[in-house]
């Protein structure tokens, strides 16, 4: 990011024009400012200033000023590529998304704003200043690009040891946070692989560089030398951002994938592969790999099966494939995992080898790696495939998710989101879960914190109750979550007042980010619990302000209407969310919902139907619709129902003991015992399970 001069602006201003849904853009000069007139928040032809350029290469943004201070990058970019590469030309970066200005991923749009998602990794001592009540931003920087500050603390001891000599003879430079953590390696005992000479002591770098480098929220301000995890909410590696074997889909970056990997597990850190301050690799191609993995054993045909200097010879494309973020940004997975085209045919999950043979499909790519005597003995039982059931609704594969979050041989972040998806699933916490509570390694706290989501809350307060002055800001901000519904008054005043605190940080952090509609979203559900209604409404509505296609906001209020019997108002708001999203299954199955309560059946079981077809994650959907099939007489539709839920995923309660009953009553008393031989199998220990089995089978004689 810097000022636009002559030389820092990349892109052609010379009346060059684009033209994007009827709107024609103009890029132009007006003296020595660089201009451009397009459509603004109105939808209306108006002339803006550039006030910074944003981005050297493969892309060049340019940052407009709108009212109340806000900065916004324009939708817009220059392809600073050559122009045999496609490149020196202007372009949209979102062409099939975006609509007009209406839409909240307009330039003029939350989505696009500087100051909130921008400004933090592209400047140095960012200080958003945002005012709620006027919805302004008085953002200030120390520095408007990203300075020696902005990773290693102030510099003002460093410049007195350069101004007065003697720099290189202090640790550190004199900057308060050294960040020199490659570390001495060697190839052991005749090994193929380089390992550390000293164990790595931390994550300081990794962190560091995180802080910009993921898909995160940040938690109040940054400050230097802290623990990602205390200063940013990271986002796991779970769908729709990630894959469900953890490879990249959304635009996360790179920490996330890291962190998965063996090179993190092994110590290495960014800087082993990266030089920080040029940006460069520390060797081209294959040689930045070659300083560990012997070149001798690693870069032969023999390893990659692939010509020697071939595409399919390089490492990256084999072990780090690229996905195209921005339409000329191609970012690689950095989970340095193999190709697993296996996966691809029972997941659906992409591999590094149709990537590049995109003519050929994934069994074609199995077959060749099969030929190159690599078989997979894990393809049915690898942990990606138990976290997909799992999300699917199949209750099945919750023995094997369970496994893979008490694993201690796997990525702790991996076992964090195994936490996470068995709390959303509402599994009962296995024993291991109250000592993951008490992990040094905050992923794990916080996947444990997110485990208890659905459990009793005086069981979830016992347990949480230590954390609560958890070290780290992320684990304290999840109990603050987990114990809003805890009720003060029945507390010792000391617990009380823990938790008060907890909470008032909880609400503090949120308010720093109070212009984000996702951050308003959390804080009205965090009000709820509290009991706050009227603070939970106001704050669904200012998610709805900042962004009107907010659907879970848009949701949450009507449920809350229906709450405080303002059932007009909750079908209003359902409504509109179906006028912008017509097929979210989430909105009809609420106004099914509804509308059943109010009495008005054939509405009611269009939209619970619409919902149960559009169904792809769990089974609640078509478990209420077979539900209200049944009370409306229609048994035979219910059953059928029931049986297509049950075959797609097996094992959960719910539907067997609607299976169970539905087929008792109907007296195919053969198929209620099946059913119910099934539900028993779910759960042998459940003593009511045992019981209904017996009835039925002592009715059948």
């Amino acid at each position: 990011m810097t000022t636009p001069t002559q030389d820092t602006v990349l892109g052609d201003f010379d009346q060059a024009t684009f033209t994007h849904r009827d709107i024609i853009t103009t890029f132009f000069r007006e003296g020595d400012q660089w201009m451009i007139r397009t459509a603004g928040e109105d939808g209306k032809l108006a002339d803006f200033p550039v006030r910074y350029t944003f981005g050297i290469y493969p892309l060049q943004q340019y940052l407009l000023p709108l009212s109340r201070g806000r900065l916004q990058a324009f939708e817009i970019a220059w392809d600073t590529r050559p122009a045999a590469e496609g490149g020196q030309r202007w372009f949209h970066l979102n062409p099939e998304e975006i609509t007009d200005h209406t839409d909240p991923l307009h330039w003029t749009g939350p989505y696009m704003n500087w100051n909130t998602r921008c400004a933090e990794c592209h400047s140095t001592e960012v200080e958003k200043r945002y005012d709620a009540a006027t919805r302004s931003f008085d953002t200030r920087f120390s520095a408007v690009d990203v300075s020696c500050e902005a990773c290693h603390g102030p510099g003002e001891a460093h410049l007195k040891l350069v101004e007065n000599g003697g720099v290189e003879e202090v640790a550190g430079a004199g900057f308060p946070l050294a960040l020199g953590q490659r570390g001495d390696w060697a190839f052991r005992d005749g090994a193929a692989i380089a390992s550390r000479l000293e164990p790595l002591e931390g994550n300081t770098q990794i962190d560091s560089c995180g802080r910009c480098h993921s898909r995160r929220g940040t938690l109040g301000e940054y400050h230097y030398g802290k623990p990602l995890l205390d200063t940013h909410r990271l986002a796991l590696p779970e769908s729709p951002l990630y894959y469900h074997d953890g490879q990249i889909r959304d635009e996360v970056f790179v920490y996330g994938s890291w962190v998965q990997s063996k090179m993190h597990q092994a110590g290495v850190v960014c800087s082993n592969c990266h030089e920080p301050h040029s940006l460069q690799l520390r060797a081209p191609g294959n040689g930045v790999c070659a300083q560990c993995h012997q070149a001798a054993v690693y870069d032969q045909p023999e390893h990659h099966h692939h010509p020697q200097a071939s595409s399919g010879a390089a490492c990256a494309n084999c072990h780090m494939p690229e996905t195209t973020y921005m339409v000329v940004d191609p970012r690689r997975d950095h989970s340095m995992r193999i190709p697993r085209p296996d996966l691809s045919v029972t997941m659906g999950v992409p591999n590094a080898c149709n990537q590049c043979h995109t003519d050929k499909d994934a069994n074609w790519a199995l077959a060749a790696v099969r030929d190159w005597g690599v078989n997979f003995t894990d393809s049915g039982s690898h942990p990606a495939r138990a976290l997909q059931r799992l999300h699917e609704g199949q209750v099945q594969a919750v023995p094997d998710v369970q496994q893979l979050a008490a694993d201690g041989s796997a990525t702790p972040i991996m076992r964090a989101t195994a936490l996470t998806a068995l709390g959303q699933a509402g599994v009962a916490p296995a024993p291991e879960t109250q000592a993951l509570l008490q992990s040094t390694e905050p992923l794990l706290r916080l996947g444990a914190v997110r485990r208890l989501a659905n459990q009793p809350l005086q069981q979830r307060y016992g347990l949480l109750q230590p954390l609560v002055n958890d070290s780290v800001t992320s684990v304290r901000m999840a109990v603050a979550e987990s114990l809003a519904q805890v009720p003060l008054a029945q507390l010792t005043e000391p617990d009380a007042e823990a938790l008060r605190q907890l909470f008032a940080e909880y609400t503090a952090i949120q308010a720093e980010h109070a212009d984000m509609p996702g951050v308003q979203l959390q804080l009205g559900m965090f009000l709820l619990n509290r009991g706050d209604l009227p603070a939970a409404e106001k704050a669904y509505r200012e998610a709805l302000h900042l962004n009107p296609q907010l659907l879970p906001a848009r949701l949450n209020l009507a449920d809350l209407l229906r709450l405080l019997q303002r059932e007009d108002e909750a079908r209003g708001e359902l409504q509109a969310a179906l006028a912008i999203a017509p097929d979210n299954a989430a909105a009809l199955h609420a106004l099914g919902l509804l509308e059943t309560r109010a009495g008005k059946r054939e509405e009611a079981m269009d939209y619970l139907r619409r919902a149960a077809e559009l169904e792809e994650q769990g089974t609640r959907h078509r478990y209420v619709y077979a539900i209200a099939l049944h009370d409306s007489g229609e048994i035979t539709q219910a059953i059928a129902t029931l049986e297509a839920v049950q075959r797609q995923a097996p094992g959960n309660a719910d539907i067997l003991l609607a299976l169970v009953n539905y087929t008792a009553n109907s007296g195919d008393l053969e198929r209620a015992r099946h059913w119910a031989e099934l539900l028993l199998a779910s759960d042998p220990d459940n003593p009511s399970y045992r019981a209904l089995l017996n009835r039925l089978s002592g009715n059948s004689r």
